[in-house]
């Protein structure tokens, strides 16, 4: 008989420079900071803030993709999903489909077909992240698992840009729980234009990581914030507290399996 000691498979992916990691981690801190000035803002300066929140969070989710994957992987990224985002809201500013009744305010900046710039963007901010953590949990149903992703991270968006006049929604039928201003429709959109978007991306970016690459750590901070940030504000700040516990349940229930398999590892 004899005894086999396991030796586990060295990790030989290498980390990127000190340079590159100071600059992710700065473009992070940006972001959230915005996001923590966003609440003690008002007037000119939190619209300002609002669109600048977008930005730098989109930016900090393409320079990970582009540290972690590479520039060809960032740049298919980044462009599908503008156009993918900008052809389905201005299909649904158009048609009401398949959102509902809606319309963006002037407050959100320039726009293209009716679409403000930003948005795209704020599509290509989540989109990242939620891809990555579908790859690790979800198998075959990465598509599924991405499409109720995106839906419950916009059951933290969609109020409070409604209350604060960036866009809003004509309720004709059942609402959103504890979201009487959002129709029920937003959300079955979110799921089935997420389900869509992540599916394609799924197909189209490789898997396969840099041999010198970033860590994760930067879509697991993004991921955590906008969970703490989303339940804090609404209880904290916005006076919410339904959709701080409707919306942090869901959105929990849907990320926590990410973080238990980033804290044991795979098998």
């Amino acid at each position: 008989m004899s005894i086999r000691h396991y030796t586990p498979r060295r990790n030989r992916r290498g980390e990127i420079s000190p340079r590159m990691n100071a600059l992710l981690t700065t473009v992070m801190a940006i972001a959230i900071s915005l996001q923590i000035a966003y609440p003690l803002l008002d007037g000119e300066a939190l619209r300002v803030v609002t669109i600048a929140v977008v930005y730098w969070g989109a930016g900090a989710m393409v320079l990970h993709a582009a540290l972690a994957y590479g520039t060809r992987y960032a740049f298919t990224y980044i462009s599908f999903t503008f156009f993918y985002a900008l052809f389905i809201e201005s299909i649904g500013v158009a048609t009401s489909w398949p959102f509902g009744e809606y319309s963006y305010s002037s407050g959100l900046g320039f726009k293209i077909l009716s679409v403000p710039l930003v948005v795209p963007f704020a599509w290509i901010m989540i989109s990242h992240p939620v891809l990555v953590i579908a790859r690790r949990i979800a198998g075959n149903w990465v598509f599924l698992y991405g499409g109720v992703a995106l839906a419950a991270w916009d059951l933290f968006l969609d109020p409070l840009m409604v209350a604060s006049g960036r866009w809003t929604w004509k309720v004709n039928g059942a609402h959103v729980p504890f979201q009487p201003e959002i129709p029920l429709s937003n959300t079955f959109g979110w799921l089935l234009t997420g389900m869509g978007l992540i599916a394609l991306l799924h197909l189209m970016l490789p898997r396969d990581r840099r041999k010198i690459s970033a860590t994760f750590s930067a879509v697991d901070i993004f991921v955590a914030w906008s969970l703490f940030s989303g339940i804090i504000g609404n209880l904290f700040f916005f006076h919410r507290p339904g959709i701080a516990f409707f919306a942090g349940a869901i959105f929990a229930a849907v990320t926590m399996p990410y973080f238990f398999a980033r804290w044991l590892g795979r098998p």
